[in-house]
């Protein structure tokens, strides 16, 4: 009884390790099965975030890309612009230097003009009535020495010759009384003068005793009869603003005939 009781239990036994085992390979290819998955699942991850790095670097990749877009065509409008400011700065230069050829043209032309109208000024007034001569002599004078300065440009040599003309052209439409010396007899003695514009030209001497006229045509001085004193005393009082103007009666010289 003993022996059978103990077969029975090995029997048993037996029996139950087979039954046992499936359930034993069943829990390791679980655990097996689920370390599987979440190697796949932190695979997957990984992969998401490498995808989402891959969309952000493509991202920023993308908004480079665009403001470049947009550097370019900003450039692309500077360097049109810039042409059309060079191309306008090239005609301006050209424009300029036909007009430095000009310039240095007209330079050429002017020099010889104004010694031309230097030489006309003098003989002017060498052939002109003698009323303030030592004045208009230097200044004349001045002018030709302005003229051969090198440090003095065209436009103000120019300048002062035009000025000397008007100052030539103002002695024709004024009225002057001025002392000045008057040549006699081989020297000189002081008289007050009157100037008509280019009219006439008087003198009267500081004692009032005589009074005279400069002769155009014969080029010389002439005494006027003692009549004319007292108009030619008067008219001295009126250029010098000493009495109001008034219709007085004085010599006037005949035109030179032309030639």
């Amino acid at each position: 009884m003993i022996c059978n009781r103990s077969r029975l239990r090995a029997l048993s036994i037996g029996l139950l390790l087979p039954a046992l085992m499936p359930a034993a390979v069943t829990g390791a290819q679980l655990d097996s099965a689920v370390q599987v998955q979440q190697e796949r699942l932190e695979s997957a991850r990984r992969s998401q975030v490498t995808v989402e790095k891959l969309d952000d670097q493509q991202q920023k990749m993308l908004a480079e890309y665009r403001e470049a877009i947009r550097e370019l065509e900003n450039l692309k409008s500077y360097h049109t612009q810039l042409a059309k400011i060079v191309d306008s700065q090239d005609r301006e230069i050209a424009e300029l230097d036909r007009q430095m050829d000009e310039i240095d043209e007209t330079q050429r032309n002017i020099i010889p003009l104004m010694q031309r109208m230097q030489a006309v000024l003098r003989k002017f007034v060498e052939l002109d009535a003698p009323f303030l001569e030592q004045e208009r002599t230097l200044r004349v004078e001045e002018l030709e020495h302005l003229l051969d300065r090198s440090d003095v440009g065209l436009a103000e040599k120019f300048h002062r010759l035009i000025d000397a003309y008007l100052v030539e052209t103002d002695y024709g439409r004024t009225i002057e009384a001025y002392s000045g010396e008057l040549p006699k007899g081989g020297g000189n003695r002081t008289v007050e003068f009157l100037r008509f514009g280019r009219v006439g030209l008087y003198y009267l001497t500081l004692d009032g005793n005589e009074c005279g006229y400069w002769d155009k045509e014969n080029k010389e001085w002439r005494i006027l009869p003692s009549e004319y004193r007292t108009p030619i005393g008067q008219s001295l009082r009126v250029a010098k603003k000493q009495a109001a103007p008034e219709l007085l009666k004085l010599p006037v010289s005949a035109p030179e005939t032309a030639r």
